[in-house]
């Protein structure tokens, strides 16, 4: 069976909009207040994904949650018609209406955590909806993402789905963003890295100061235990105190890793060089890990421009490209750094800029936009196929987008009725297109 891994983008939604809800994310609160362009934004992330796929990668796309998210408002005490409940809310407090319309399930990294039929005790790809208690707007969306894989990776032959992990901060998960796997090639066992901020039980373990660590070890281990992995197959790292201080709220910012390649800063890990030697133990063969030095870039620079906030993809046999937002070419030390990676022996042989701006500007870059799910095409054929980009789809997405979206959205707009309005009739007739049935509380 042929052996790759695809990538499933999250389609950005209608109400894209920078509330800068998320602390310790240094981009998303330093743009806070700023008009966005949620059509600009839906239509960067699909030309990135459409490029990936016209390289040749299997490319499929996510649907966006429903927002406002009425239905959380109602829980929360609010009432009358959906008008009302946006008016009470915006006036008493504005902070809960600013997170139930939050656009942020566009980063699918942190949608869930999948761990491949090639690693696991069943042979099955299995999925783990992330909880992201860490944040309100985020915490709200789990039992939609689960709708929506399930919607997708739908066969009970293949697929595994699991219940999102309990929403306490003990086992606070942040999904694919604190998880990447190595191996040498697709379908043989790899190794999966669990990067964590903290743990809850022991006590004498460093934790930042400044910014929250959002990932515990309770939780990657609780995951690897419902994936039915081995210890062979996982490492645990816990990610530099000292940098989450910094703004690397995930690892995502910090490192990425393909097949044998591990593309990292220096600073990136706590106990570096322990947990580096255990990997190379665990995965036999050639491994790459490309550090990258502070005096070549500064974490300050790997924050500003999400240099390992990248994707790395097989795009041949032993050869790999970093798919890079323009901000890193629009930085000098980081363009020279990543022209020096390029004559480097290492399986990166390209790099290819995207503009992503409007998603920079709330703190993702293109790998936040994406959940990687290593597969075969016997699996792959088992999915839902109306997911998967093709040119049709492309252009039929892109049309929607025009159909529904505005150019302009201040947080104000939030509390509009007809945004609301807009929404729906977007996130229904996008249903109708993918084949998804009925996802949202709103259809139910």
């Amino acid at each position: 069976m042929k052996q790759f891994e695809a990538n499933f983008d999250g389609l950005v939604g209608p109400t894209h909009n920078y509330a800068g809800l998320s602390f310790g994310n240094v981009a998303s609160q330093s743009h806070a207040t700023q008009p966005s362009n949620p059509k600009a934004a839906a239509k960067q992330g699909l030309k990135k994904a459409k490029s990936l796929a016209d390289m040749g990668l299997i490319q499929g796309v996510l649907a966006p949650q429903e927002r406002p998210d009425v239905h959380t408002l109602r829980r929360l005490g609010f009432s009358g018609t959906d008008a009302d409940v946006l008016q009470k809310a915006a006036k008493q407090v504005p902070e809960l209406l600013q997170a139930c319309a939050s656009a942020s399930s566009m980063w699918t990294a942190n949608a869930a955590t999948v761990s491949p039929s090639a690693d696991t005790h069943d042979g099955k790809i299995h999925f783990t909806p992330a909880n992201l208690v860490d944040k309100l707007h985020r915490s709200l969306e789990p039992q939609t993402t689960a709708n929506i894989l399930k919607a997708i990776f739908a066969d009970s032959r293949y697929f595994s789905h699991h219940q999102t992990l309990p929403a306490h901060a003990t086992l606070g998960d942040e999904g694919a963003a604190n998880h990447t796997r190595l191996c040498q090639a697709y379908d043989q066992a790899g190794v999966e890295i669990f990067v964590y901020g903290y743990s809850v039980i022991d006590k004498q373990a460093p934790r930042p100061q400044k910014y929250p660590a959002r990932q515990t070890l309770e939780a990657s281990a609780a995951i690897a235990r419902l994936h039915r992995l081995d210890d062979d197959n996982t490492v645990f790292i816990q990610q530099n105190p000292a940098v989450i201080d910094q703004g690397v709220f995930h690892n995502d910012v910090i490192a990425v890793g393909n097949q044998n390649v591990l593309f990292f800063h220096e600073q990136a890990f706590w106990d570096s060089k322990k947990k580096l030697a255990e990997l190379r133990a665990k995965l036999p063969g050639t491994l790459h890990l490309i550090e990258v030095p502070s005096h070549q870039v500064s974490i300050q620079d790997a924050v500003a421009t999400y240099l390992f906030n990248t994707q790395l993809v097989t795009i041949s046999q032993g050869e790999m490209a970093l798919i890079a937002p323009t901000d890193c070419a629009e930085n000098p030390r980081v363009k020279a750094y990543l022209d020096e990676l390029l004559t480097m022996d290492t399986p990166i042989k390209q790099i290819h800029y995207f503009d992503v701006k409007q998603s920079m500007h709330n703190g993702g870059g293109p790998a936040c936009l994406r959940l990687r799910v290593a597969m075969s095409d016997v699996e792959l054929a088992a999915i839902n196929q109306q997911v998967l980009l093709t040119d049709t789809l492309f252009d039929k997405l892109n049309l929607w987008v025009d159909r529904h979206y505005r150019d302009r959205l201040v947080v104000a707009d939030l509390a509009d009725p007809q945004l609301l309005m807009e929404s729906r009739t977007a996130l229904d007739e996008l249903t109708q297109l993918l084949k998804l049935g009925s996802i949202y509380p709103f259809q139910q």
